[in-house]
């Protein structure tokens, strides 16, 4: 190792004293400094000018490796409020009522932005093929935006005063926008300039002077698809104006007595529909305005007398769709009966004779009929119907019979159920990706359309990210999606349901009364998932934790394996633990129980009781289904662990998860302690109270006994008769063998138990299971704290001081020891004693109150060790205090690299033996456990809290680095994280600051405060991962990624899509010759004669304020006083400089060929008066 003497920040520097020149790095020597600094304040700082001590690692990371920015957003757009389509560059737009912009285009285009005012988009407007849209909103402002451009930006916007917008219409290939207001009146704007022209259609001027009522709100606005000097002017109250733009008047005036909430033109612009509040659908002739030539209510019951049909719910839009072949589209929403209460909303399809009404999921906000012409005066020619729902986007095939819908490519359904923990994967192994696809490509929903996906803009990105990034998400239901993340993507590979394990109640009258959450008892609450061994365990908010295995293959399970779990730790103020006195155990024997629980049988234990004269007992939360499990290629249930009620006592949830694979171990904790499961074996290795943890004395410094003989395979449980002195030692249960559900008698269950009891020693702890009944394990293990007596088995707890010391004197308050939880656990091949030279398994545990303990683990990783001698664990007590509940634990070698905790190269469990065992030893990764030279540390164990980080060296145990994180705040997610070939810790704090902290020096790298904590949605899901990446919920249907990786940030721009491609508007509709000759085609209009300022004069200034957007020249001067104001002043004046010189050299020319078309001229006249006289001039 290169050590290189490095001056650090005065805020972290650490590393003190007078080592002077060193031929050999020693971190001893370098520790032996510290004695005189205080461990407890944050970080030892050194005299100025004072020689430093070399540096423990050399580190590459510096701060201009980090730079944060959003990358993407997936997911469905949150509580949308409005929606566009661009027929030619076939985007979809859709906005929000939080002021949201979402721009879909083909799988993987996708684009946000965002309103500075947050205030809600009412209605969406494409130039189309422009690369343009406007959008109005709810503030009465509307905004031009520039979508040619990877990251779209507002160009222009123009806020009303004294009018309140109401509807907005843009006509194809016009650049003069209609805008409806409140008050009745129409305004027009220049979305070329976003100036507002003086022409103006006043409300008074448009309805009949006889009228006395203010007609309302302008709800609709389009001009005649025959005639653009023509305009559709709808009011609230019903009344149908058609205004001549030209004329500057009202042509004809069409009255309804319902309320009008949308208008549609039949293509040749002789009639147009009307949809009413009643239900109603009326069609109206333009030149016939005395009375409708059609009214209906299709889903209002016909009277047989002839009267009016009954009224039925609003029509909130229609629209009218012509084809060439057959009968016209007419395609509606709302308008159903009032009779039908609590009927979902639906989508109404009228074509020719046949109505066809769509249910939809959810309420209806707006829809979109797709046709092939942008041009409104032709053939329409439908073939699809965008519907914009409040929680999802269906499209529906017009095309096909029974009107299917499209699969959609986007990630649309990330909040089908509620998500309620998240998990972020960088650059994992290659293979999962297609694994979990082909897994995943078999659940695929039927019967979707086999069209392709109409919305097909835009074009991919072109970035060079190709790292496998892989997303979890566990939900509210208790289903676990997988997703593939890779080059700013998004797509579901695999949906896991870990429900089907329970059984479920089938009504209000059968849910379980043991349910600790009144809804979602299946509900993830956190997860493990190790990418090599393709291990998963998740916990849920019932108290339960599943551990699944990867299966390319088809499995049924006969019979769910479940563990039953009793945790429970009691505090005994009478009976307080004695730290003094002789703490020689005594060894078990096989007297009388003194307590009624242990004189029990041991197969009663598994008796729940739950009636109404006595308190829950030993019952679980949910009920595991008792019949046959078909489980499908995928993750399959390997063990089912349930905690259970204790004494009328629910269970507490779980708050932290790990899996080992090499083991076969998952450790859980909560408030009450830990559990040690061995997964392969199904059984309970250690159940522990937190407070059991903490021990004065250092029981991993004794001799081990010599190592015991390896147990014996066996079929089943261990034969009680059998006398030989390694019948301890046997087997419980094979791998193998298949869990019974017969009883075995309570005589031999008894002798078993006792026999599996002379395994307990005080300082090399064993635990076993407890009895099998109906094909569960049931491990009820509930212990009183208190030296003298116990209220559990004292053959397995009785007199044990290895566990019940007392704490440290730092933490010594019982009351304290009842609210300390679990909250992480790190699997690890470190060094239990210090003055250890040879690295061993380890489990680092933290808890809430910031301790940081060790237990040791007996056996070495690698092969099937583990089945052939029992698995034996030893406390180490505490490693460190620190402020704060322990977030994440990591440990890093000499050379400051990630030591991973290992695992096992995963291999099909169906598959058959053969094959198993050349994946295992064609992937199996050989176990080198790390070794230190006596006096010398060779590791550094990283260890973060919700208020500092901290260091530790390894075997010494002593802290070199020490950092607080923040003082008046706390940190909510922190994770040792690879960057740039280094590795860091990413902190995000509650009060939005995102940090990096080097490691193992713990210098800050990077503090940027961008997200202050608003929802606990977003503590929830935060998570970091390598190579810079991060993500959280930012809404409930909607997932944020962001970056902390300058290379990232600089690359950004080509790994983003491109909305805006290049595309021929198609051509318009021919007129015909007896059209052309006769004037019956459309009519075009000049509309800058009438809208110009020569003509129609200025607008009044007070009526808008002209805001010119940072996409534009104006917007780039504003900006010039920003941040980067030198740079964006100089890009200013070199493109005014730029542009005068144009100008100046357009100049030049104009004189220069003006003054050659002079001599030009001036050569003419001398060549013909050249040889004249002067009489003949």
């Amino acid at each position: 190792m290169v050590a290189r003497s490095v001056c650090f920040l005065p805020s972290v520097a650490s590393v003190t004293g007078g080592g002077g020149n060193m031929k050999k790095f020693n971190i001893r020597k370098v520790l032996d400094g510290l004695t005189a600094a205080s461990s407890s304040s944050s970080s030892a700082t050194a005299q100025p000018g004072t020689p430093r001590e070399n540096d423990v690692v050399q580190e590459t990371l510096q701060s201009e490796h980090f730079q944060l920015c959003k990358t993407v957003r997936h997911g469905f757009p949150y509580q949308p409020s409005s929606m566009a389509f661009d027929p030619v560059q076939k985007i979809l737009a859709v906005g929000t009522q939080t002021g949201a912009l979402r721009l879909f285009g083909r799988a993987g285009v996708e684009c946000y932005c965002q309103h500075e005012s947050g205030a809600a988009v009412i209605q969406l407007q494409f130039l189309i093929n422009e690369g343009a849209l406007v959008s109005a909103l709810a503030d009465d402002s509307i905004h031009l935006w520039n979508l040619r451009q990877k990251i779209p930006a507002i160009l222009h916007s123009l806020k009303f005063n004294r009018e309140r917008i109401t509807y907005c219409h843009l006509p194809f290939q016009s650049k003069w926008l209609y805008i409806g207001s409140e008050r009745g009146n129409i305004h027009i704007v220049n979305v070329e300039s976003f100036t507002l022209s003086g022409y103006v259609i006043m409300w008074n001027k448009a309805i009949e002077l006889s009228t006395k009522t203010h007609p309302g709100p302008v709800v609709h606005i389009s001009d005649n698809p025959m005639d653009e000097g023509k305009l559709l002017i709808g009011f609230e109250c019903g009344v149908v104006v058609l205004w001549d733009l030209k004329s500057k008047k009202a042509d004809y005036r069409y009255n309804y007595d319902e309320a009008i909430h949308s208008v549609a033109w039949h293509h040749e612009g002789k009639q147009f529909v009307c949809s009413h509040s009643d239900g109603t659908l009326t069609t109206w002739n333009i030149r016939a305005p005395a009375k409708p030539a059609q009214i209906i209510t299709p889903h209002g019951k016909q009277p047989k007398d002839g009267k009016k049909p009954e009224p039925c719910k609003p029509i909130l839009k229609v629209e009218y769709k012509t084809t060439r072949a057959g009968d016209p589209f007419m395609v509606l929403s709302g308008g159903l009966s009032y009779d039908t209460v609590g009927r979902r909303a639906c989508l109404t399809v009228m074509h020719g004779k046949s109505t066809a009404v769509l249910e939809m999921d959810y309420p209806i906000v707006d829809f979109i009929t797709l046709c092939e012409t942008p041009y409104p005066n032709d053939f329409q020619e439908p073939y699809a119907v965008v519907v914009l729902l409040e929680k999802d986007l269906v499209v529906i095939d017009l095309g096909q019979i029974g009107y299917p819908i499209f699969e959609s490519p986007y990630p649309l359904s990330i909040h089908e159920s509620p998500v309620t923990c998240c998990e972020y994967f960088a650059d994992c192994p290659s293979e999962l990706i297609p694994a979990l696809y082909s897994v995943g490509s078999r659940q695929k929903r039927q019967g979707y359309s086999k069209k392709e996906w109409p919305i097909s803009g835009g074009n991919w990105g072109q970035g060079t990210q190709t790292y496998p990034e892989i997303i979890i998400t566990g939900h509210a239901d208790g289903s676990i999606k997988f997703w593939d993340a890779s080059a700013l993507m998004l797509q579901v590979l695999y949906k896991l349901k870990t429900a089907k394990v329970f059984e479920r109640a089938r009504g209000k009258e059968e849910k379980p009364s043991t349910d600790i959450v009144d809804e979602d008892p299946f509900a993830i609450q956190t997860l493990f998932w190790c990418p090599e061994s393709r291990m998963l365990c998740v916990a849920g908010v019932s108290a339960h934790v599943i551990i699944y295995r990867f299966s390319k293959q088809e499995a049924t399970t006969e019979v769910v394996q479940l563990l039953e779990v009793r945790m429970q730790c009691e505090f005994s103020e009478a009976d307080s633990p004695d730290p003094g006195g002789e703490q020689t155990p005594t060894l078990p024997t096989s007297a009388a129980s003194s307590s009624p629980q242990e004189a029990e049988p041991p197969n009663q234990l598994t008796a729940g009781v739950n009636s109404s004269e006595g308190a829950r007992d030993n019952i679980p939360c949910l009920q595991v289904r008792s019949s046959p499990l078909k489980q499908s290629p995928g993750y399959q249930v390997e063990l089912v662990v349930q905690l259970v009620w204790v004494s009328g006592e629910p269970p507490q949830q779980i708050t932290s998860l790990a899996v080992n694979s090499s083991f076969g171990l998952v450790v859980f904790g909560n408030s009450n302690g830990l559990a040690v499961v061995d997964y392969v074996q199904k059984t309970l290795l250690l159940n522990l109270g937190t407070s059991e943890l903490y021990s004065p004395s250092d029981p991993c410094q004794r001799q081990p006994r010599s190592p015991r003989k390896p147990r014996q395979p066996s079929g089943g449980f261990c034969d009680s008769n059998d006398g030989s002195n390694n019948s301890e030692d046997r087997c419980k249960s094979p791998t193998s063998a298949k869990m019974s559900r017969k009883i075995s008698s309570s005589g031999e269950q008894k002798l078993d138990l006792e026999d599996r009891s002379h395994r307990w020693s005080p300082w090399l702890c064993k635990w076993p299971v407890g009895s099998m009944k109906n094909g569960k394990l049931a491990a009820r293990m509930t212990r009183k704290l208190n030296v003298h007596k116990t209220k559990s088995d004292p053959h397995r707890y009785g007199k044990d001081n290895a566990f019940t010391r007392s704490r440290s004197s730092s933490v010594t308050s019982i009351d304290r020891e009842s609210r300390e939880a679990i909250s992480s656990f790190y699997f690890c091949e470190s060094f239990p004693r210090k003055s250890g030279s040879l690295a061993s398994p380890c489990l680092l545990v933290g808890t809430t109150q910031g301790s940081v303990m060790m237990v040791a683990l007996s056996l070495q990783p690698g092969g099937d060790q583990k089945l052939q001698q029992p698995l034996n664990f030893a406390s180490c007590g505490t490693l460190v205090q620190l402020k704060g509940g322990i977030l994440t634990m990591a440990l890093l070698d000499a050379a400051g690299t990630m030591l991973p905790p290992s695992c096992e190269a995963w291999y099909d469990p169906n598959a058959s033996d053969e094959e198993k065992e050349k994946e295992k030893t064609r992937r199996r990764r050989p176990a080198t456990p790390p070794s230190s030279q006596e006096g010398q540390d060779s590791q550094f164990a990283v260890l973060c809290s919700e208020k500092q980080a901290n260091v530790l060296a390894m075997p010494s145990q002593t802290s070199i680095y020490k950092h607080n994180i923040t003082e008046t705040s706390f940190v909510l997610r922190a994770d040792v994280v690879q960057m740039a070939g280094a590795y860091c810790i990413a902190c995000f704090c509650a009060n939005g600051h995102i940090m990096t902290l080097s490691l193992p020096s713990l210098r800050p790298l990077l503090d940027i405060n961008y997200l202050p904590l608003t929802d606990m949605r977003i503590a929830r899901t935060f998570c970091f991962s390598n190579l810079g990446q991060a993500l959280y919920l930012t809404s409930p249907t909607e997932i944020q990624r962001i970056t902390y990786s300058q290379e990232t940030c600089d690359n950004l721009q080509e790994m983003l899509s491109e909305l805006f491609t290049p595309v021929e508007t198609p051509e318009a509709p021919n007129r015909g010759f007896f059209k052309g000759l006769f004037g019956g085609g459309a009519q075009s209009l000049d509309r800058e004669d009438l809208f110009g300022e020569t003509a129609a004069g200025k607008a009044s200034r007070s009526l808008a304020q002209h805001i010119p957007g940072p996409g534009s020249m104006e917007g780039m001067k504003g900006a010039a006083s920003g941040v980067v104001g030198d740079l964006a002043r100089a890009r200013v004046a070199l493109d005014e400089r730029g542009q005068k010189l144009g100008e100046l050299e357009e100049r030049t020319a104009a004189m220069m060929a003006s003054a050659e078309s002079f001599s030009k001229h001036a050569h003419d006249m001398m060549v013909k008066y050249k040889d004249k006289k002067w009489y003949q001039l």
